[in-house]
Parts: C-alpha cells; structure tokens; sequence
C-alpha cells in the first residue's frame, strides 16, 4: 500500500517557537508550495489530515486539486502536545525542565502534555485502526514532522530515540510502502 507523508508547510510563528499542538496559521504565500506538493502526489487517494489548521489548510487544497476517495480529519495525527511549553521560545524554558527532556524526550513528558512514546501510541492505534481499514487506494497524511517521524519508526522499526535520524523539512512528501 503506497502512504505519502506530507508535512504542513512553514508557520507564522519566529524560528525557536515550541508549538506543537498550539493551532498556528502557515505563512503566506503557499499557493506555489502546495501545488508542487500537489504534482507529488497520485489521484484517487484517501486522505487523512491532523486536525489543526496548518495541516487542513494543504489537506483541503489538495483535496480540492485530485481526485478524492474520502476525507478525514483525526486527532491522533495531532503534533506532540508541549503542555505548558506550548507558544514558548524554546530558550525560555527552565533547564531544569528541558533538560531531562532532551536527554530522554522518549519517555519523560512534557508538564501537561505528553512524551513522544504517548505521541507514538496514538499514531500506531492510528495505523493499526484507520491504515489497515483503507488498503485499495493510495493515502495521504498531511501531518507535523513527529508523526510523520513516529510513522517512519514504525515502518522501520527504528528505535525511538533515533526519529531525529528522519529529517522532515516543511511540504516535504515522503512516499512510503506498508
């Protein structure tokens, strides 16, 4: 089954910004960066978008630009809630806290948010109850670089502290196969 991967384009939030699952506009203007996204991809997909608006916002154009099977909008494709970190800069954070989070960013959670083996939970439930459901039609996720990471884990069994291995620019398509 092909999956492409597709990750929102930039935001308007400054460089240094922690805002995970905060709902931040893309920056403008991204007609041209969303039909190169658009040429990437097949037709007569089925697509699954984070629910937040920098990932709707190209899931809808592309919706609107290819052949569509079906639509779908999950919170399990939401990027990692940073709890009270969210809208942060990153260098405003106390070390004591970002500091046993950077060292293991797997397992700790983030205060009122979650760790990235919760993030990695939601996305393989995602996987195992939507993915495994749609296998006649090539799908598209439009989602943020730690899903998009989490999913790349899964496919290849990566170990967890070694997502970063993935790079994952913004409107980056990465097409996988399950």
């Amino acid at each position: 089954m092909e999956i492409y991967l597709v990750r929102h384009t930039e935001t308007v939030c400054e460089k240094g910004i922690c805002y995970g699952q905060s709902d931040v506009d893309i920056a403008i203007p991204f007609d041209i960066i969303f039909n190169e996204i658009v040429s990437q991809l097949p037709s007569e997909v089925i697509i699954y978008s984070s629910p937040l608006k920098r990932c709707v916002t190209l899931a809808k154009h592309i919706q609107n630009n290819i052949k569509t099977i079906s639509y779908q909008e999950d919170d399990r494709l939401k990027e990692m809630n940073f709890g009270d970190w969210e809208l942060k800069n990153w260098n405003e954070i106390p070390p004591e806290q970002l500091n046993p989070w950077m060292e293991d960013f797997v397992n700790i959670k983030v205060s009122n948010g979650e760790s990235f083996v919760e993030l990695h939970n939601r996305v393989g439930d995602f996987l195992l109850n939507e993915i495994s459901k749609n296998i006649k039609h090539p799908i598209i996720i439009v989602a943020h670089a730690g899903i998009i990471r989490s999913i790349l884990c899964h496919q290849t069994s990566l170990p967890l502290k070694k997502a970063f291995q993935n790079k994952v620019d913004f409107g980056q398509v990465i097409k996988i196969e399950l």
